[in-house]
């Protein structure tokens, strides 16, 4: 059975979603928010630092640029970790994300799904994969980590985003979705691939594989260990219904989901609210926020909660394009106050605002140049 919603304000959702967001207490270090949060989406793109950086840079105290990486693959990128020194990994979980050890066990029944599956670029390899396949496996067993750039084979393919690129790069994509290889290093962000278990520890590889059941209740739980508050559906609802509560935000839309025990928070929202140094405008309290941060995630929860009507417009054409190819949330104690749209210009060593847009009295270039000295920049 469900449990009956609790009711809180707009406002009460948002000071909830800053405390177990990890926004106003940071972490001490990687290990515990990736624990916190269950896993930490990955992202190429840098225009102003990557993803996974910009999120836990106002998560993790003293977080550095890099420092996911290096928590991953360690601080040599030469010198892969050996696996029992590994304490999380990288692999699909709907994207790309850097996960715990742990986790292994619960992606492997999908893993071995794609093998089969006709279905999408992901399943089955084609016979002329598999040969490259093959080829590929025996190259990394014989000459140990490799880059698809250390394969040689020059036939073309085509990749998930329907642009072209070589085979083996395709075909290693497709071999770590399918679990015959994991990405043990990165070289200038480039993955570097090599066998499982020349990876993981033996004891995370051989761990019994949970049932479909058990599977399906892990999936649902990290993400709301993800996001804290969240939409489910009825189903996924039933599936954790004994580690959820309920949540209404204010009198419309249906209720929200947060895990039981979180709840506790909004019942001493106000302890929160007194304990918070947050304040809208306030200099220091301004902070630009990753464009996929889990408090603006969920685009209809962050239009409910927070009033902010954002969309990622990096795949968006720019003709179309409203805040600009790789704008920055601001949020202002309680309030998402507009968005700044920053680039990073490596070679001249600035970080040039490209577009603005935030709401008058509120301060946000102490927040650029923060961000700035995070990229090692000036403004």
């Amino acid at each position: 059975m469900l449990p009956k919603p609790i009711d809180v304000t707009q406002v009460q959702a948002r000071r909830f979603m800053l405390r177990l967001l990890g926004l106003e207490r940071p972490f001490d270090g990687v290990e515990s928010a990736l624990a916190h949060h269950g896993f930490v989406q990955l992202d190429p793109i840098n225009v102003c630092g990557r993803m996974h950086d910009l999120i836990l840079r106002n998560r993790v105290a003293g977080y550095q640029e890099g420092d996911l990486l290096r928590y991953l693959h360690g601080d040599d990128e030469q010198v892969p970790l050996r696996p029992e020194q590994r304490r999380g990994f990288e692999h699909y979980f709907g994207v790309l994300a850097a996960l715990p050890v742990g986790a292994w066990p619960y992606l492997v029944g999908r893993m071995r799904a794609r093998r089969s599956s006709t279905d999408g670029w992901a399943g089955k390899l084609s016979r002329e994969e598999e040969r490259l396949a093959r080829f590929v496996l025996a190259e990394i067993a014989a000459r140990g980590p490799l880059t698809s750039d250390d394969i040689e084979h020059d036939a073309r393919a085509v990749t998930a985003w329907n642009s072209g690129a070589r085979q083996a790069k395709v075909v290693l994509e497709k071999l770590l979705l399918h679990g015959r290889v994991l990405i043990t290093a990165r070289r200038r962000f480039r993955r570097v691939y090599d066998l499982p278990e020349r990876v993981l520890p033996a004891a995370v590889l051989s761990a019994p594989e949970p049932t479909r059941a058990e599977t399906q209740r892990w999936s649902v739980l990290m993400k709301l260990r993800q996001l804290r508050l969240v939409r489910l559906s009825r189903a996924d609802a039933k599936l954790v219904a004994d580690a959820i509560q309920a949540v209404r935000v204010g009198a419309e839309g249906a209720p929200v989901y947060c895990l039981r025990e979180d709840a506790q928070v909004f019942e001493r929202i106000d302890e929160v609210a007194a304990a918070s140094t947050c304040a809208p405008g306030r200099e220091g309290d301004v902070r630009l926020l990753a464009p996929l941060d889990p408090l603006v995630y969920d685009r209809e929860l962050a239009r409910r909660i927070w009033d902010f009507d954002y969309t990622w417009e990096v795949y968006t054409p720019p003709a179309k394009r409203v805040r600009g190819y790789y704008a920055l949330p601001v949020l202002a104690g309680t309030d998402i106050a507009g968005h700044v749209d920053p680039k990073a210009e490596r070679e001249s060593g600035r970080l040039r605002v490209v577009g603005r847009r935030v709401r008058r009295g509120v301060a946000s270039a102490p927040a650029v140049r923060e961000l700035a000295a995070f990229l090692g920049l000036r403004v």
